[in-house]
């Protein structure tokens, strides 16, 4: 941030004497509330460092650091003081009257948005530091954060404009600094989107293609059933000759049944007598293959319309929080230490969220669920169903508002309205194979957005 752009903030956040909630939304970054419609976010990443002024988020995740702790405990509901820059520097020093204080006491948010040393640091009133968003040992800084310790004021600055920023292209003036920062959010947001699109859409597209070369390289329904022949035929042969076999023999040269050459290959470790079983194992395997070799290109190719769904879903997501639950961060994926073994594993809430990606994994996850789990499905319409692991809770509304987006997401090409019924899965009963037949149900409306998936 530039320094005239925090002089204007902290001129707007001085109209205000209450501050209503603070918390950390994202990783580096704090959202502060003063009403409802005022919210200022205070975005601390080392070298793009920024604020911007939006509706309330939800967090992406829990944090439950003491940073955290304190920063509720002390500064939600409580009366601000005054919002200063310290030392004419890039320094936003909020003055606050901690509310769980029994006699006045002022708490200070220092955020510095000073490049390699930007942080969030809660001070008491004497500069000794509560708490700060990043620590900093001796090693490290002559400047040290650490809780405990006085907190040490950094060099002067040669005046000029520090390159930490961010440009909104726009010419809008810091008179009006509400609609500048929210022109930022929008501007930042849209980029941040994109480039998380790219980030994830590669991740899906690369999926696709290993289902493509999977595909690809599935045997060929005619060929499998020649060497279903060719198997039983050898078996058949060394059955007939199976006493001019001699000990490490690694072929067999004789006559087929027609009078014609043939040399079969002769399996090591294996006792003469057991040869001709081992050949026609290989026969009943291809055989058994030839025969539902059409049930794995299904699979796959409804496995590849699932990613391909999820694909157009990212291309149309507007938040990062429909990102999230689309495709989810490794590190959540590893904290949550679980993996399907049939299905789609998504959590939305914490609340464990299952999702077919063909007929038989369909099928698997209604027999897996239990009684109390809420089942979804597009109405009328075949595609994934969906399964939440309630554990006997009533979910919330926002999770079934999400799950049936994922739902739609995840069966229907094309934008449009739809509905997603949904009731408990004892209350679903299966026809054949993932056809079912449901009652005491309840319906939610999505829209998809979007252009058309064309074939």
């Amino acid at each position: 941030m530039k320094l005239h752009e925090l002089q204007a903030v902290a001129k707007r956040l001085n109209d205000f004497d209450f501050i209503s909630r603070v918390r950390r939304v994202e990783n580096n970054t704090i959202e502060i509330t003063f009403t409802k419609q005022h919210s200022y976010f205070f975005n601390m990443t080392r070298g793009h460092s920024h604020i911007y002024k939006a509706d309330p988020q939800r967090p992406m995740q829990s944090y439950n650091a003491p940073f955290d702790t304190l920063l509720h405990s002390l500064l939600s509901r409580s009366k601000l003081q005054r919002v200063d820059i310290l030392d004419n520097d890039r320094i936003l020093q909020f003055d606050i009257a901690a509310r769980s204080s029994y006699k006045d006491k002022t708490i200070r948010l220092q955020l510095e948005f000073t490049g390699k040393n930007t942080n969030a640091i809660l001070l008491d009133e004497n500069g000794i530091i509560i708490e700060a968003l990043r620590h900093i040992d001796a090693d490290s800084s002559f400047r040290v954060v650490r809780p405990g310790v006085e907190l040490l004021s950094l060099p002067l600055r040669p005046k000029k404009e520090n390159i930490d920023r961010v440009d909104t292209g726009s010419a809008l003036s810091l008179e009006d600094i509400d609609m500048y920062l929210e022109t930022l959010y929008l501007k930042t947001q849209e980029q941040k989107i994109e480039q998380a699109k790219k980030v994830k859409s590669a991740s899906i597209t690369k999926k696709i293609k290993k289902i493509s070369q999977t595909t690809t390289k599935l045997p060929d329904q005619k060929k499998l059933a020649q060497e279903a022949s060719t198997y039983q035929e050898y078996g058949n042969i060394i059955l007939a000759n199976i006493y001019h076999i001699k000990p490490f023999d690694k072929y067999l040269k004789t006559d087929d049944f027609l009078g014609n050459p043939v040399e079969i290959p002769l399996p090591e470790d294996i006792k003469p007598t057991r040869m001709s079983d081992y050949y026609f194992s290989l026969s009943k395997k291809a055989k058994n293959r030839a025969k539902n070799i059409h049930i794995e290109v299904e699979n796959l190719s409804s496995k590849k319309l699932f990613y391909e769904n999820i694909l157009h879903a990212i291309e149309n997501a507007k938040t990062f929080y429909e990102l999230e639950l689309l495709v989810p961060k490794k590190a959540k994926q590893q904290r949550k230490k679980e993996k399907l073994r049939f299905g789609e594993l998504f959590w939305i809430e914490d609340y464990k969220v299952m999702v077919g990606r063909n007929s038989n994994e369909n099928q698997k996850l209604l027999q897996a669920a239990k009684g109390n789990d809420i089942w979804m499905h597009t109405r009328e319409i075949p595609g994934s169903h969906v399964i939440i692991r309630t554990d006997k809770q009533n979910l919330p509304d926002s999770v079934l508002q999400a799950a049936a987006k994922l739902c739609v997401d995840f069966s229907a090409k094309a934008s449009g309205d739809y509905l997603v019924d949904y009731t408990k899965r004892k209350f679903v009963k299966i026809q054949e194979g993932s056809s079912v037949e449901y009652d005491k149900y309840q319906t939610i409306a999505v829209r998809k957005d979007g252009v058309e998936i064309r074939e």
